[in-house]
């Protein structure tokens, strides 16, 4: 067993915190969602702009600049038919960049649909480059790539797609190739030092921008995006958490009826605001059941059953399965098999407590877009499978719920965004994300209760420390990772062989892309001491200072 200090533990507030233990269910997914259109995204019950994915590591930070605008936005593959994506009546097209070049003989282009429906397009980077050479241009390799920092001069007095931008202006450039002749009826409206046509339009309604307006790295890149929503495309900006609370609970009630529904219940933001979201459209209908898979941090399971059933007033199943997890991991170690364990042990947890209440239809669970965008094997070719995340990939498809997924579009800001709006208390929406394996994919290698217990006092502490100094709102996400490592140490004069702990933190706005945080050292050296003290079997820290790429957030 580990030994804590006590008296440091109850010095400040407990450190155990969001859960996101994720419903891992696979459920039918031909049988569709609750915000499911013809094509299982949102419906034109508001204005649009569709993001046409070339490949780019940045087509996700487009949306959401789309969506900061208050524009809603979707992904599409660059090879989507019109079929596919005409019921969200887009009123513009956004072409991603992506890695290849348009002369290559395999290069991707733009679908006919783009221009042939009338609808203004504004190409990023290679997304210009199609532009020119699917209209009449020229696109050629430049001598040297530009990559980086550049000035951006107007070359036009007056444009609607540069309206209250300065003359000049840093923007952020990442190409090797570029336009070299104009399609007809495009003029230049923009140049760099390098690039003689930064930026272009037609009065068709066609533009292209050599640069990226959706990285930070290009301080006015969201005026210009907006200019194009506001200006071209004559969106008003209808996309508020109000407006999603409204027809999501109209969306709920219409797709379940009189039906039963059950939730997965993990008592992190997804799952809350989730179930919040359909308690509030169904009621009593609504029947959360919350599995303890022994894979949580300390108090976490007594916090979730006080939260929802006392708080929320939710009906609540909780159940105790800890050992059964436990037990069906023992000698696993490859990531991705404890995913599919700790799957395939809730689905039939999952199972066994929903068949007492009867008849049930539906299932609701927190899934969100960029667990989506991650975890698919994507009809776009020009993309790849990063992981398979908990919600979204590879489980048993035999059963008969239809799926309910009212934040399936959103990403976790705007989730935080819909839970304020519900009425959640701060305190739970802000939370840090917890992943939906829990602290399984935080031990490397074989997962044992020892190890569990000494993760679990490490994390405790790191949370405390971090709560401690008032950085929790600074990072995405802070805790600890037990490696697989064996360290020598020397303590009391005695000689000791104990665990390599990491200490992880980041700060992220959506998870897609992170950067190390840089704590101060004052904080990870309290962290350090408490946690070689404290927990007799780790004798050596170690700081991730890895960003998002090339490693991911978590470990496994």
């Amino acid at each position: 067993m580990v030994n804590t200090d006590k008296a440091s533990e109850s010095r400040r507030v407990a450190s155990s915190d969001d859960l996101e233990v994720s419903a891992y269910l696979e459920i039918a997914q031909e049988k569709g969602s609750a915000t499911s259109g013809p094509e299982g995204s949102l419906d034109a019950t508001r204005e649009a702009v569709l993001v046409v994915d070339f490949g780019s590591q940045y087509s996700l930070l487009i949306a959401r600049r789309v969506r900061e605008c208050n524009v809603y936005s979707e992904i599409v593959p660059y090879d989507a038919p019109w079929e596919k994506v005409a019921h969200l009546k887009p009123k513009g097209i956004i072409l991603s960049g992506g890695p290849a070049s348009v002369y290559d003989a395999d290069a991707p282009l733009a679908p006919p649909w783009v221009y042939e429906q009338g609808i203004p397009v504004l190409g990023i980077c290679y997304g210009m480059q199609v532009l020119s050479h699917q209209l009449g241009g020229q696109v050629a390799p430049t001598k040297t790539r530009e990559y980086g920092h550049a000035v951006l001069y107007q070359n036009v007095a007056e444009h609607p797609l540069l309206e209250g931008l300065p003359p000049s202006m840093p923007v952020w450039m990442s190409h090797g190739d570029q336009i070299t002749s104009l399609p007809p009826g495009f003029q230049s409206l923009a140049y760099t030092d390098s690039s003689p046509v930064a930026a272009m339009g037609s009065d068709s309604g066609f533009y292209g921008l050599q640069f990226h307006p959706e990285v930070v790295h290009t301080p006015q890149g969201t005026a210009l995006v907006r200019n194009f929503l506001f200006n071209v495309c004559g969106c008003t900006g209808s996309w508020t958490p109000g407006n999603f609370v409204a027809e999501s609970l109209q969306r709920i009630r219409e797709q379940v009826g009189t039906g039963q529904v059950i939730c997965a219940l993990s008592g992190g933001v997804d799952s809350a605001v989730a179930a919040t979201l359909v308690h509030q459209a169904i009621g009593d209908q609504l029947t959360c059941i919350f599995v303890n898979n022994g894979l949580m941090r300390r108090e976490e399971p007594e916090r979730v059953d006080r939260t929802f059933r006392q708080h929320l007033k939710m009906n609540l199943i909780h159940v105790d399965a800890a050992d059964r997890f436990v037990d069906q991991l023992e000698g696993v170690s490859d990531p991705e098999e404890k995913r599919k364990v700790i799957g395939e042990t809730f689905i039939r947890v999952f199972e066994d407590e929903a068949k007492p209440l009867g008849q049930v239809d539906f299932l609701a669970q927190g899934t969100l877009y960029p667990d989506v965008i991650e975890s698919q094997t994507p009809d776009n070719k020009a993309s790849a499978k990063i992981k398979t995340h908990h919600n979204v990939g590879g489980l048993p498809k035999h059963m008969s719920l239809q799926l309910v997924e009212p934040l399936r579009y959103l990403f976790k800001d705007e989730v935080r965004q819909v839970g304020l709006e519900l009425g959640l208390p701060e305190e739970m929406v802000n939370r840090q994300p917890f992943p939906g394996p829990g602290l399984a994919i935080r031990i490397i290698g074989d997962v044992t209760r020892e190890k569990l217990e000494v993760l679990r006092s490490c994390d405790w502490i790191v949370m405390d420390e971090i709560k401690y100094s008032n950085l929790y709102h600074d990072v995405w996400q802070s805790f600890a990772v037990l490696t697989d490592t064996r360290s020598v140490g020397v303590m009391g004069d005695f000689r000791t062989y104990g665990h390599v702990v990491a200490i992880r933190a980041v700060t992220s706005e959506d998870a897609m892309t992170a950067d190390w945080a840089r704590l101060p050292y004052d904080v990870l050296a309290k962290i350090s001491s408490r946690i070689v003290n404290e927990v007799p079997q780790v004798n050596r820290i170690v700081y991730d200072i890895t960003s998002k790429p090339p490693g991911t957030i978590e470990w496994e």
